[in-house]
Protein backbone atom coordinates (compact mmCIF):
# COMPACT_ATOMS: atom_id res chain seq x y z
CA UNK A 1 0.00 0.00 0.00
CA UNK A 2 1.50 3.27 -0.82
CA UNK A 3 1.69 5.78 1.46
CA UNK A 4 1.63 9.99 1.36
CA UNK A 5 4.77 12.34 2.53
CA UNK A 6 2.63 12.24 6.17
CA UNK A 7 2.85 8.51 6.31
CA UNK A 8 -1.13 7.80 6.16
CA UNK A 9 -2.11 5.28 3.33
CA UNK A 10 -2.72 6.75 0.25
CA UNK A 11 -6.01 6.00 -1.42
CA UNK A 12 -5.93 4.00 -4.92
CA UNK A 13 -7.25 5.28 -7.47
CA UNK A 14 -10.02 2.75 -9.49
CA UNK A 15 -8.46 3.96 -12.67
CA UNK A 16 -5.41 5.83 -14.31
CA UNK A 17 -5.70 5.13 -17.98
CA UNK A 18 -8.05 4.63 -20.84
CA UNK A 19 -6.66 1.05 -20.62
CA UNK A 20 -7.53 0.67 -16.95
CA UNK A 21 -11.44 1.70 -18.21
CA UNK A 22 -11.14 -0.55 -20.88
CA UNK A 23 -10.32 -3.53 -18.69
CA UNK A 24 -13.44 -2.19 -16.04
CA UNK A 25 -15.74 -2.24 -18.96
CA UNK A 26 -15.13 -5.95 -19.55
CA UNK A 27 -16.04 -7.18 -15.98
CA UNK A 28 -18.90 -5.17 -15.36
CA UNK A 29 -21.66 -6.59 -12.67
CA UNK A 30 -24.72 -7.73 -14.42
CA UNK A 31 -28.98 -7.14 -13.37
CA UNK A 32 -29.70 -10.10 -10.76
CA UNK A 33 -31.74 -12.16 -12.82
CA UNK A 34 -33.61 -14.16 -9.84
CA UNK A 35 -34.42 -10.58 -8.57
CA UNK A 36 -36.20 -9.79 -11.88
CA UNK A 37 -38.16 -13.41 -11.66
CA UNK A 38 -39.18 -12.57 -8.47
CA UNK A 39 -40.38 -9.10 -9.45
CA UNK A 40 -41.99 -10.64 -12.03
CA UNK A 41 -44.13 -13.28 -10.02
CA UNK A 42 -45.39 -10.89 -7.21
CA UNK A 43 -46.65 -8.68 -10.51
CA UNK A 44 -48.36 -11.41 -11.75
CA UNK A 45 -50.23 -11.66 -8.39
CA UNK A 46 -51.23 -8.01 -7.96
CA UNK A 47 -54.69 -7.02 -7.93
CA UNK A 48 -54.91 -5.80 -11.60
CA UNK A 49 -54.86 -7.00 -15.01
CA UNK A 50 -51.38 -8.87 -16.67
CA UNK A 51 -50.37 -5.57 -18.45
CA UNK A 52 -52.73 -3.13 -17.33
CA UNK A 53 -50.22 -0.94 -15.86
CA UNK A 54 -47.86 -0.46 -19.10
CA UNK A 55 -44.24 0.69 -18.85
CA UNK A 56 -44.62 1.14 -15.12
CA UNK A 57 -44.12 -2.44 -14.85
CA UNK A 58 -41.28 -2.97 -17.03
CA UNK A 59 -39.60 -0.66 -14.89
CA UNK A 60 -40.43 -1.92 -11.74
CA UNK A 61 -38.27 -5.52 -12.89
CA UNK A 62 -35.47 -3.12 -14.49
CA UNK A 63 -35.11 -1.25 -10.58
CA UNK A 64 -35.63 -5.14 -9.16
CA UNK A 65 -32.51 -6.34 -11.35
CA UNK A 66 -30.15 -3.44 -9.70
CA UNK A 67 -30.31 -2.16 -6.38
CA UNK A 68 -34.11 -3.46 -5.34
CA UNK A 69 -37.48 -2.22 -6.05
CA UNK A 70 -37.17 1.33 -4.36
CA UNK A 71 -36.34 4.77 -5.67
CA UNK A 72 -36.41 7.00 -2.57
CA UNK A 73 -33.08 7.99 -2.16
CA UNK A 74 -32.55 10.21 -5.49
CA UNK A 75 -28.99 11.70 -5.81
CA UNK A 76 -28.56 14.57 -8.72
CA UNK A 77 -25.01 15.04 -9.42
CA UNK A 78 -24.86 18.22 -12.14
CA UNK A 79 -21.23 18.31 -13.30
CA UNK A 80 -20.10 21.96 -14.86
CA UNK A 81 -17.55 22.42 -17.44
CA UNK A 82 -16.72 24.99 -19.76
CA UNK A 83 -15.24 24.68 -23.81
CA UNK A 84 -12.50 26.32 -25.63
CA UNK A 85 -14.50 25.95 -28.53
CA UNK A 86 -17.54 28.52 -27.55
CA UNK A 87 -14.99 31.07 -29.11
CA UNK A 88 -16.25 30.03 -32.27
CA UNK A 89 -19.46 31.67 -31.66
CA UNK A 90 -21.32 28.26 -31.66
CA UNK A 91 -23.53 29.58 -28.24
CA UNK A 92 -25.54 32.46 -27.70
CA UNK A 93 -24.76 32.69 -24.15
CA UNK A 94 -20.74 33.63 -23.19
CA UNK A 95 -18.77 31.04 -21.03
CA UNK A 96 -19.35 32.69 -18.00
CA UNK A 97 -22.81 31.93 -17.25
CA UNK A 98 -21.46 28.39 -16.34
CA UNK A 99 -19.93 30.17 -13.30
CA UNK A 100 -23.41 32.00 -12.48
CA UNK A 101 -25.15 29.51 -13.03
CA UNK A 102 -23.08 27.37 -10.65
CA UNK A 103 -23.81 29.67 -8.41
CA UNK A 104 -27.42 29.68 -8.42
CA UNK A 105 -27.59 25.77 -8.39
CA UNK A 106 -25.95 25.97 -5.06
CA UNK A 107 -28.28 28.75 -4.27
CA UNK A 108 -31.30 26.38 -4.99
CA UNK A 109 -32.38 28.97 -7.84
CA UNK A 110 -32.24 26.48 -11.32
CA UNK A 111 -35.44 24.51 -12.33
CA UNK A 112 -33.22 20.92 -11.62
CA UNK A 113 -33.85 22.44 -8.00
CA UNK A 114 -37.46 22.41 -7.65
CA UNK A 115 -37.94 19.50 -9.99
CA UNK A 116 -35.44 17.85 -6.94
CA UNK A 117 -37.70 19.15 -4.39
CA UNK A 118 -40.78 17.28 -5.99
CA UNK A 119 -38.98 14.10 -5.97
CA UNK A 120 -36.81 14.14 -2.86
CA UNK A 121 -34.38 14.12 -4.51
CA UNK A 122 -30.33 15.32 -2.87
CA UNK A 123 -28.56 17.77 -5.49
CA UNK A 124 -24.71 17.69 -5.06
CA UNK A 125 -23.17 20.15 -8.14
CA UNK A 126 -19.45 19.93 -9.04
CA UNK A 127 -17.67 22.45 -10.80
CA UNK A 128 -14.55 21.02 -12.81
CA UNK A 129 -11.75 23.57 -13.99
CA UNK A 130 -14.08 26.51 -14.92
CA UNK A 131 -11.20 29.22 -15.17
CA UNK A 132 -9.72 26.89 -17.59
CA UNK A 133 -11.72 25.73 -20.22
CA UNK A 134 -11.32 22.77 -22.91
CA UNK A 135 -9.20 23.69 -25.87
CA UNK A 136 -10.74 24.55 -28.99
CA UNK A 137 -11.16 20.71 -30.52
CA UNK A 138 -11.09 22.56 -34.19
CA UNK A 139 -7.17 23.53 -33.45
CA UNK A 140 -6.16 20.30 -31.51
CA UNK A 141 -8.08 17.71 -28.66
CA UNK A 142 -10.00 19.24 -26.57
CA UNK A 143 -8.21 17.11 -23.58
CA UNK A 144 -5.69 15.09 -22.50
CA UNK A 145 -5.82 11.37 -21.42
CA UNK A 146 -4.93 12.52 -18.03
CA UNK A 147 -7.49 15.55 -18.24
CA UNK A 148 -10.43 12.57 -19.07
CA UNK A 149 -8.78 10.41 -16.19
CA UNK A 150 -9.18 13.45 -13.87
CA UNK A 151 -12.77 14.59 -14.69
CA UNK A 152 -13.72 11.15 -14.87
CA UNK A 153 -12.82 10.58 -11.24
CA UNK A 154 -14.37 13.34 -10.39
CA UNK A 155 -17.74 11.90 -11.40
CA UNK A 156 -16.64 8.27 -10.06
CA UNK A 157 -16.53 9.96 -6.47
CA UNK A 158 -19.56 11.89 -6.88
CA UNK A 159 -21.82 9.07 -6.56
CA UNK A 160 -23.17 7.94 -3.11
CA UNK A 161 -23.17 4.59 -2.95
CA UNK A 162 -25.89 4.16 -0.62
CA UNK A 163 -28.27 6.57 -3.05
CA UNK A 164 -31.02 4.09 -4.54
CA UNK A 165 -31.46 5.99 -8.03
CA UNK A 166 -28.67 8.53 -9.72
CA UNK A 167 -29.41 11.27 -12.14
CA UNK A 168 -26.27 12.75 -13.99
CA UNK A 169 -26.69 16.41 -15.31
CA UNK A 170 -24.54 18.99 -16.40
CA UNK A 171 -24.13 22.88 -17.15
CA UNK A 172 -21.55 24.14 -19.66
CA UNK A 173 -21.77 26.47 -22.81
CA UNK A 174 -21.02 25.41 -25.25
CA UNK A 175 -21.75 21.34 -24.40
CA UNK A 176 -24.44 20.67 -27.34
CA UNK A 177 -21.65 21.54 -30.00
CA UNK A 178 -19.30 18.97 -27.71
CA UNK A 179 -21.87 16.50 -27.46
CA UNK A 180 -23.08 16.73 -31.59
CA UNK A 181 -19.19 16.02 -32.67
CA UNK A 182 -19.35 13.06 -30.29
CA UNK A 183 -22.46 11.63 -31.36
CA UNK A 184 -21.31 11.93 -34.81
CA UNK A 185 -18.03 10.39 -34.46
CA UNK A 186 -19.60 7.88 -32.20
CA UNK A 187 -22.60 6.63 -34.80
CA UNK A 188 -21.55 8.80 -38.05
CA UNK A 189 -23.46 10.47 -40.56
CA UNK A 190 -22.89 14.33 -41.02
CA UNK A 191 -22.62 17.53 -38.63
CA UNK A 192 -26.24 18.54 -39.87
CA UNK A 193 -27.85 15.41 -38.38
CA UNK A 194 -26.83 15.89 -34.87
CA UNK A 195 -26.41 19.74 -34.43
CA UNK A 196 -29.36 21.93 -33.02
CA UNK A 197 -29.76 25.21 -31.36
CA UNK A 198 -28.63 24.41 -28.33
CA UNK A 199 -28.90 27.75 -25.90
CA UNK A 200 -30.99 29.39 -28.75
CA UNK A 201 -28.48 30.32 -31.71
CA UNK A 202 -30.22 31.75 -34.79
CA UNK A 203 -29.71 30.42 -38.32
CA UNK A 204 -26.62 31.87 -38.72
CA UNK A 205 -24.99 30.74 -35.59
CA UNK A 206 -26.59 27.06 -36.31
CA UNK A 207 -24.65 27.13 -39.68
CA UNK A 208 -21.35 27.90 -37.40
CA UNK A 209 -22.05 24.96 -35.21
CA UNK A 210 -22.24 22.64 -37.94
CA UNK A 211 -18.78 23.95 -39.56
CA UNK A 212 -17.13 23.41 -36.52
CA UNK A 213 -18.31 20.18 -35.65
CA UNK A 214 -17.38 19.28 -39.12
CA UNK A 215 -14.46 20.90 -38.63
CA UNK A 216 -13.49 18.54 -35.48
CA UNK A 217 -14.82 15.31 -36.95
CA UNK A 218 -12.37 16.14 -40.08
CA UNK A 219 -8.96 16.72 -37.59
CA UNK A 220 -10.31 14.09 -35.40
CA UNK A 221 -11.47 11.51 -37.47
CA UNK A 222 -11.40 7.70 -36.84
CA UNK A 223 -11.58 7.77 -33.11
CA UNK A 224 -11.89 4.75 -30.61
CA UNK A 225 -14.59 5.64 -27.82
CA UNK A 226 -12.57 7.01 -25.30
CA UNK A 227 -10.39 9.14 -27.90
CA UNK A 228 -13.54 11.00 -29.30
CA UNK A 229 -14.36 11.99 -25.52
CA UNK A 230 -11.16 13.37 -25.45
CA UNK A 231 -10.38 14.99 -27.84
CA UNK A 232 -14.20 16.40 -28.73
CA UNK A 233 -15.84 16.62 -25.74
CA UNK A 234 -15.61 18.07 -22.06
CA UNK A 235 -14.51 17.96 -18.54
CA UNK A 236 -18.33 17.75 -17.46
CA UNK A 237 -18.88 15.37 -20.06
CA UNK A 238 -16.18 13.38 -19.10
CA UNK A 239 -17.45 13.47 -15.22
CA UNK A 240 -20.99 12.08 -16.03
CA UNK A 241 -19.18 8.87 -18.19
CA UNK A 242 -17.02 8.37 -15.03
CA UNK A 243 -20.64 8.60 -12.65
CA UNK A 244 -22.35 6.38 -14.99
CA UNK A 245 -19.41 3.99 -14.68
CA UNK A 246 -19.29 4.37 -10.92
CA UNK A 247 -22.88 3.45 -10.63
CA UNK A 248 -22.75 0.15 -13.04
CA UNK A 249 -20.19 -1.28 -10.61
CA UNK A 250 -22.69 -0.19 -7.65
CA UNK A 251 -25.72 -1.94 -9.26
CA UNK A 252 -26.91 1.78 -9.22
CA UNK A 253 -29.59 2.30 -11.53
CA UNK A 254 -29.51 5.89 -13.74
CA UNK A 255 -31.61 8.15 -14.88
CA UNK A 256 -30.39 9.55 -18.09
CA UNK A 257 -31.09 13.08 -18.80
CA UNK A 258 -30.66 14.65 -22.37
CA UNK A 259 -28.37 14.98 -25.56
CA UNK A 260 -25.32 15.93 -23.33
CA UNK A 261 -26.17 13.26 -20.83
CA UNK A 262 -26.77 10.59 -23.33
CA UNK A 263 -23.58 11.57 -25.43
CA UNK A 264 -21.37 11.19 -22.30
CA UNK A 265 -22.82 7.57 -21.52
CA UNK A 266 -22.40 6.63 -25.51
CA UNK A 267 -19.07 6.28 -25.16
CA UNK A 268 -19.23 3.61 -22.40
CA UNK A 269 -22.12 2.07 -24.94
CA UNK A 270 -19.69 1.89 -27.89
CA UNK A 271 -16.97 0.98 -25.89
CA UNK A 272 -18.79 -2.16 -24.46
CA UNK A 273 -21.95 -3.35 -25.62
CA UNK A 274 -24.31 -3.88 -22.57
CA UNK A 275 -22.55 -1.27 -20.60
CA UNK A 276 -26.06 0.91 -20.01
CA UNK A 277 -28.14 -1.88 -18.71
CA UNK A 278 -28.70 -0.04 -15.40
CA UNK A 279 -29.44 3.09 -17.31
CA UNK A 280 -32.87 4.13 -18.55
CA UNK A 281 -33.46 7.30 -20.67
CA UNK A 282 -35.43 10.16 -18.33
CA UNK A 283 -36.83 11.64 -21.43
CA UNK A 284 -36.36 13.00 -24.64
CA UNK A 285 -35.08 16.76 -25.57
CA UNK A 286 -35.76 18.69 -28.35
CA UNK A 287 -32.47 19.21 -28.94
CA UNK A 288 -32.33 17.99 -32.61
CA UNK A 289 -30.03 15.37 -32.08
CA UNK A 290 -31.23 13.56 -29.24
CA UNK A 291 -34.07 11.49 -30.57
CA UNK A 292 -31.30 10.26 -33.20
CA UNK A 293 -28.62 9.40 -30.27
CA UNK A 294 -31.53 7.60 -28.41
CA UNK A 295 -32.62 5.64 -31.39
CA UNK A 296 -28.82 4.70 -31.77
CA UNK A 297 -28.54 3.90 -28.49
CA UNK A 298 -31.72 1.73 -28.39
CA UNK A 299 -33.69 3.54 -25.61
CA UNK A 300 -37.36 4.62 -25.03
CA UNK A 301 -37.57 7.52 -23.18
CA UNK A 302 -40.03 7.89 -20.20
CA UNK A 303 -41.53 11.16 -21.26
CA UNK A 304 -41.29 13.30 -24.52
CA UNK A 305 -42.23 17.12 -23.37
CA UNK A 306 -39.78 19.03 -25.30
CA UNK A 307 -37.49 19.90 -22.88
CA UNK A 308 -34.00 21.22 -24.20
CA UNK A 309 -32.92 22.91 -20.69
CA UNK A 310 -30.01 19.82 -19.61
CA UNK A 311 -29.12 20.49 -15.71
CA UNK A 312 -30.90 16.76 -15.43
CA UNK A 313 -33.92 18.74 -15.42
CA UNK A 314 -35.88 16.06 -18.15
CA UNK A 315 -34.44 12.97 -16.17
CA UNK A 316 -35.28 14.49 -12.63
CA UNK A 317 -39.03 14.88 -13.32
CA UNK A 318 -38.78 11.42 -14.93
CA UNK A 319 -37.56 10.01 -11.81
CA UNK A 320 -41.56 10.67 -10.66
CA UNK A 321 -41.80 7.83 -13.10
CA UNK A 322 -39.89 5.38 -11.74
CA UNK A 323 -40.95 6.46 -8.18
CA UNK A 324 -44.47 5.25 -9.25
CA UNK A 325 -43.27 2.15 -10.76
CA UNK A 326 -41.87 1.11 -7.29
CA UNK A 327 -44.94 2.47 -5.43
CA UNK A 328 -47.22 0.24 -6.83
CA UNK A 329 -45.00 -3.00 -7.32
CA UNK A 330 -44.14 -2.58 -3.53
CA UNK A 331 -47.68 -0.85 -2.21
CA UNK A 332 -50.07 -2.57 -4.20
CA UNK A 333 -52.16 -5.85 -2.45
CA UNK A 334 -51.94 -8.95 -3.61
CA UNK A 335 -55.43 -11.08 -4.95
CA UNK A 336 -54.82 -13.25 -1.91
CA UNK A 337 -54.42 -10.29 0.45
CA UNK A 338 -57.16 -8.09 -0.83
CA UNK A 339 -59.41 -11.11 -1.03
CA UNK A 340 -60.31 -10.01 -4.73
CA UNK A 341 -61.06 -13.21 -7.24
CA UNK A 342 -58.48 -13.62 -10.12
CA UNK A 343 -61.19 -14.35 -11.89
Amino acid sequence: MKTDDGGREAETEPFSSFDDLRGMLAALPEADAAAVARAVARDASLTKPAGSLGRLEAVAFWLAGWKGICADRVQIVIFAGNHGVVAQGVSAFPAGVTVQMVGNFRAGGAAVNQLAKMVGAQVVVEALELERPTCDFTAGPAMTEAEVVAAMLVGWRAVDPLADLLVPGEMGIGNTTAAAAMACALFGGVAGDWVGRGTGVDDAGLGRKAAVVTAGLALHAGRAPFEVLRCLGGREIAAMAGAILRARTLRLPVVLDGFIACAAAAVLARAAPGALAHCIAGHASAEAGHAALLAALDMEPLLALGLRLGEGSGAALAVAIVQAAAACHLGMATFGEAGVSQG
